[in-house]
């Protein structure tokens, strides 16, 4: 089993930023490609970025590219979520998401999930 807890969510204005982080405990962290998600209400959880094991290969929807950034410490057992020019349409409940050994771009390839963290972006 692998625990996952997001943190770092809150209430921003359009343009600014946010960190999320995502603390892993349980299996070894760097066996696990890592994944950020975020659901808006009514609206299907979709992906918005994943890391590969090592950090070296990165991946982003294209709603983000540009905007966040996605890293991992391997030594801490995180994983980092930074956004930059938030935006009224980025706000979501973030959450983060362990895959076995690969990165995945679809919620279904992903093996554990954190609780969530609410963000929101004001116009």
């Amino acid at each position: 089993q692998v625990q996952l807890v997001e943190s770092g969510g809150g209430l921003v204005q359009a343009g600014g930023s946010l960190r999320l982080s995502c603390a892993a405990s349980g299996r070894t962290f760097s066996d696990y490609a890592m994944g950020w998600f975020r659901q808006a209400p009514t609206k299907e959880r979709d992906f918005v970025a994943a890391i590969s094991l090592s950090g070296a290969a990165t991946a982003y929807a294209n709603s983000v590219k540009g905007r966040f950034t996605i890293s991992r410490d391997n030594a801490k057992n995180t994983v980092y979520l930074q956004m930059n020019s938030l935006k009224p349409e980025d706000t979501a409940v973030y959450y983060c998401a362990a895959k076995w050994l690969s990165m995945g771009g679809t919620k279904e390839e992903y093996n554990y999930w954190g609780q969530g963290t609410q963000v929101t972006v004001s116009s």
